[in-house]
Formats: C-alpha cells, structure tokens, sequence
C-alpha cells in the first residue's frame, strides 16, 4: 500500500508564497513521476505540476508557470511545491498524485488525472484578496 501525505497548505494574502510538501510511504513504493492537481469548490481537479526525478523534467500548467516551482527528494520519497505570487484564483484544494512507473510520460499523460494511481488526501490553500 502507498501512502501519500500532504503538508503545509494555509492561508495567504495575495502576492504571498506557500510551500508544500508531499511525503510517499510503502514499502512497495519505488515510483518515479509525482504531480501535484488541484480543486476548487463545483470544479474539476486541474493539473498544477508534475516532475520525473531521474530526469528532473518538470511540468506544469501555463496558469502557474514563472510562479509555482515543484522540486522532489527522491531519497525521501517527498515532492515539493513552492508556490510564489499567490493569486485568489490559486484557492483550491491541493492533490498530491504518484504513479510506480519508474520511466516517464509524455506532457500530456502527466496532465491526465488517469496517469495517476495513488493520491493524498489533499491540504486547502486559500488566498485572500
């Protein structure tokens, strides 16, 4: 069984920064690709970022690029993301998703929530005007 665990959501005033921290535990565990989605209340779950570790490729959605950073640790099985100038729009709650593949996807198969076989449980992020 793996385990996802989200950390470090909050409240912020626009133009501030957050981090957050996603922590994957199993034995089993032995994945590659991590992402990060995301929610708002009557919306679907979007893409935000996704990262292969062997190959730092990083990818993200074109509404949080130049803005949010995901970054990863592999040793600690911990995906990162460091997310700068802060906007209302940004209010949602975060995922944090992980597949077992140890090669990567393409850009789009990250974007797809399908990709994914294992999620957090989520850490709302709320940004006030």
């Amino acid at each position: 069984q793996v385990h996802l665990v989200e950390s470090g959501g909050g409240l912020v005033q626009a133009g501030g920064s957050l981090r957050l921290s996603c922590a994957a535990s199993g034995r089993t565990f032995s994945g590659k690709n991590m992402g990060w989605f995301r929610q708002a209340p009557g919306k679907e779950r979007d893409f935000v970022a996704a990262i292969h570790w062997s190959a730092s490729n990083t990818y993200y959605a074109d509404s949080v690029k130049g803005r949010f950073t995901i970054s990863g640790d592999s040793a600690k099985n911990t995906v990162y993301l460091q997310m700068n100038s802060l906007k209302p729009e940004d209010t949602a709650v975060y995922y944090c998703a992980a597949t077992q593949r140890l090669t990567g996807y393409s850009s789009s198969e990250y974007k797809n929530r399908d990709t994914y076989a294992y999620w957090g449980q989520g850490t709302q992020v709320t940004v006030s005007s």
